[in-house]
């Protein structure tokens, strides 16, 4: 198998609102849109994001009325510290403060106008290790 691309599909009540938010401060680009459609991409190695409105037929009876919960968008980013200043400066709350995590993860969250979390985060070497892939 070959793949050629990624996306996460995320099923979200106003799917405008996560379009405005994820190409406003992260840099994505709508490719397609449809009445409660949207696919958005950014021209690196993140993930595509698909956005779908909840209750759409497309989605299986049984997902339709679901919405995105307990998942998070992580990008991996330099300059984490200069990203929490632009986020900020741009007026987005940031929900999880910038912390280091022991096993060499610094990170932030900030959450969408439908609850999507998306973190940033960055890599630094504990003492002694070789950082994560």
């Amino acid at each position: 198998m070959q793949v050629t691309a990624s996306a996460v599909s995320l099923t979200v009540d106003d799917v405008a609102a996560s379009a405005v938010f994820l190409t406003t401060h992260f840099g994505y680009e709508e490719v397609m849109s449809a009445e409660g459609f949207v696919s958005l991409h950014r021209d690196d190695d993140a993930m595509d994001v698909v956005l779908l409105r909840r209750g759409i037929e497309v989605l299986p009876e049984g997902f339709r009325d679901q919405h995105a919960a307990g998942l998070i968008i992580a990008l991996v980013v330099t300059d984490l510290a200069a990203e929490e200043a632009r986020l900020r400066a741009e007026g987005v709350p940031i929900t999880m403060p910038l912390r280091e995590e022991p096993w060499g993860e610094r990170l932030f969250q900030v959450t969408d106008p439908n609850g999507v979390v998306v973190q940033l985060v960055e890599w630094v070497t504990p003492s002694g290790e070789n950082p994560p892939r």
